[in-house]
């Protein structure tokens, strides 16, 4: 099985900065665990989303959500940025997002 390797963005670096430790920590696990391999592939936490500005896929961990373009070719996946939904609303860097 291929892995991926897996880059963060700036921008996605500085998205993880607005939450507690513990909380960067269980995403780190949960990106390493989840979209190493087959990132490309829908599962229930996985799952390629509509046309929008900011990603074509996206990871659900509990309330987090991590939105990550993939370079098949290379294999490498870029997480673009991290965020926390709460019902409709998504939050990126303590800012509503709209998708």
């Amino acid at each position: 099985m291929a892995r991926f390797a897996i880059q963060f963005s700036s921008q996605a670096l500085n998205h993880l900065k607005f939450f507690a430790k513990r909380d960067q920590r269980v995403l780190m696990d949960a990106i390493q665990v989840h979209l190493s391999t087959h990132p490309d592939q829908p599962t229930r936490k996985r799952k390629k989303l509509e046309e929008n500005d900011l990603a074509p896929w996206e990871l659900r961990v509990g309330d987090f959500r991590v939105f990550y373009d993939i370079d098949v070719e290379n294999r490498v996946l870029i997480v673009v940025a991290v965020g926390k939904k709460n019902h409709n609303l998504l939050h990126i860097a303590g800012k509503e997002v709209h998708l």
